[in-house]
Parts: C-alpha cells; structure tokens; sequence
C-alpha cells in the first residue's frame, strides 16, 4: 500500500508541474501565432482567444500524453538516482510490480485523453473551421480596422482607414489602392460608408476625395476630384460554408463515409488514446539510469522516441489516407511495433542482465581464459 501510494502522489505532483509547463509553451506559441494572423487580416481580431482557447483544445490530447511519457520518466529516473529503486528491488519489488500504480495513476488521463480525441478535438476544428471560413466570406471593408492595409480576398485592392466612427459607421480618412485590366488605382477620401441598394448590392460610398489611375512605367496618369464616389464591393456573405475537411467530422460521419481520408482520421482519433497507453508502459523500462551516467540521456532517448513515435504514425494514417496502406493494417503495425518494444525492454530489466549471453562477454571469456 505504501509503495503504491507513494509512485502515484509523486506521479501526480510531477505531471502536474510537467502539463503546466507544455501547457504555457503551447498556449503561448498558439496565441503569438493567431495574433499574427490577426495582425495580417487572415482571422477575425475579435475572436483571437476564442481561436487560441479552441487550438488549446486540439493540442490537449498530445499535451497530456507527453505529460504521461515525460512524468513516468522523470519519476522512476529519480528513484534510480537517488538508490531508491535499490531499495525497492531489494525488498522484493520487480520491475513488473510498478505496472499497477503507474497505470492506477495513468487511466483517468488515458481515458480523458480519448474523450478528447473522439469528440472534443473534431468540435473545436469544426468551430475553428468556421469562424475562418465565415471571415473569409465578409465583404472587404467588413474585415477592415483602424490603423492597418488590409489586403481584399481577390488581391486587388487594398484598403487602410485611419478611425472609424461608431455612432454613425463611417471612417475617416480612407485609401484604397485597385489593380485592373493591367491599370492601378489609387483613392483618398475623407471619410466613407456602407450603403446598400435595393438589389442587395453592397457599396462603399467615399466622400471628399480624389481618384489617380495610370499604368506602372508610364507617365500618363489621370487624377478626378469627386464628392461623392461608390465603389461596389463583393460580398460573399451567403455563400455556404465549404465541405468540412475529415478532422471537422464527428466519428458518425466518419464511419458512415468510409472513405480512405475519413478512415485515416478514425485511425488516428483511435490511435491517440493507444499511443497514450504505449508510452505510459515504455517510460517504465526507458527510465532505467546509471547514478554514475549523465541524468538526462534517457530523458533525451524517451523524447526522440515519442516523437518518433507520432512522426511515424502520421505517415501511416497518410499512406491509408492516400489509398496506398489498407486501413487494417495501417491501424495496428505502429502500435504492434512499439508494444514489441515494451515487451523486449521489459525482459531485458527483469530478465536479463545483458543484451548478450554472458559466454559472448569479452570480460567472460577473458576470465575463462584465465581459469
């Protein structure tokens, strides 16, 4: 009992420091990207946290099942560390016998981990998905803020206003720069509006302003002064909302078109929770260090594994989504590969003292010389 209990509070302390690390890392890193986004026109300003809270989501399943790996790891690199493994093999405790807490301590997290790749991350790519695509679908002017050149959704126009005025919904200081039919444009106005006709056509209206139009490398260019100047624009508002991309899908929807895009999402929504458990049962025999040897080569060699582990199984779910790997193969033989691999680390802990027999040792044939 006092065995147990100590692995699983001291796995719990150290996952909790180790997810709230990759955790910021992620958070931030997603929250730098999307303001960029934002900066440059590509996603709505106003809705920048709601995308990073939605991309928190998508990233959680990998988050936590590197904090399962890198936790068990860290824990058991320490009992070897400080000899305390020692003691708990010398009273009788196998290597085999940490199996039960660590997993004790990993199933809820195993379990969130499937939960949130079956039916959480799909809703949060479905709302990313979207909110994109309902920005791209705003006319031009729409997408417009103060301060910045926002670039139109055909790239040929550019629009900047300096303010715009809430009470009565125009802007000031307007300029728009127009390409076409090998002719650019340039227009300054004091300020503009959005008016609509009885058609449903939608217009920016500028006032006060002027009008340059000339081809680039010539010297003829023609300049109008005007009051009042309307510029229709092109609004995409009611257009439907494009064909959901796999990821965007629930598991019904997958499983009721089984194509081969859609059975590589299902093999890698699957997948995840597996990897989880994997690598929960591999941090175990990995863990093992030489108190005498570096701290963090096994912590470095867990790393490469994991992401090996993912890198691979990405290519797998490609392969079956582009028709080249049939889906029942492509679902077991990377975990079949990997739970290979736990079982042969086990036995060389628990079993064995040495990958070699021990008459192949150069140290044993030299004693056997000797004798």
């Amino acid at each position: 009992m006092i065995f147990r209990r100590s692995i699983v509070s001291e796995l719990t302390s150290t996952a909790s420091a180790v997810f709230t690390v990759l955790f910021s890392i992620i958070f931030s890193v997603g929250l730098v990207r999307i303001i960029g986004q934002a900066a440059g026109g590509r996603v709505d300003n106003q809705a920048v946290f709601e995308l990073v809270a939605l991309t928190a989501l998508v990233w959680l399943p990998i988050i936590l099942t590197l904090t399962l790996f890198v936790s068990v790891v860290m824990t058991l690199t320490r009992s070897y560390r400080d000899s305390e493994m020692v003691v708990w093999l010398t009273t009788g405790r196998s290597l085999i016998d940490w199996i039960n807490p660590v997993l004790r301590f990993a199933w809820p997290i195993i379990v969130s981990i499937a939960l949130l790749a079956l039916f959480v991350t799909p809703w949060s790519n479905a709302q990313i998905e979207e909110s994109r695509e309902r920005f791209e679908q705003r006319d031009d002017v729409s997408r417009v803020s103060p301060g910045r050149f926002i670039e139109s959704g055909g790239a040929d126009r550019v629009f900047f206003v300096e303010s715009v005025d809430i009470l009565d919904g125009q802007v000031r200081n307007v300029f728009v720069s127009m390409r076409s039919g090998g002719r650019e444009g340039v227009i300054v106005a004091a300020r503009g509006l959005i008016e609509a006709a009885k058609n449903g056509d939608r217009f920016l209206v500028l006032e006060q302003g002027r009008r340059y139009e000339g081809t680039p490398g010539k010297l003829e260019y023609r300049t109008m002064e005007f009051d009042r100047y309307a510029i229709r624009l092109e609004s995409r508002a009611d257009q439907p909302i494009a064909e959901r991309r796999a990821k965007t899908l629930t598991l019904l929807q997958l499983v009721t078109d089984a194509s081969p895009l859609n059975l590589g999402e299902v093999m890698w929504r699957f997948g995840l929770p597996i990897v989880a458990l994997l690598v929960t049962l591999l941090a175990i025999p990995l863990a093992y260090v030489n108190p005498r040897v570096g701290r963090s080569v096994n912590l470095i060699i867990a790393v490469l594994l994991f992401a090996s582990y993912l890198n691979v199984l990405n290519t797998v779910q490609a392969y079956v989504q582009q028709g080249r790997l049939a889906f029942m193969i492509g679902a077991w033989v990377v975990h079949a590969v990997v739970l290979a691999l736990v079982l042969v680390l086990f036995a060389r802990r628990v079993y064995m003292q040495h990958w070699l027999p021990q008459w192949l040792l150069p140290a044993k044939r030299a004693r056997t010389r000797a004798a």
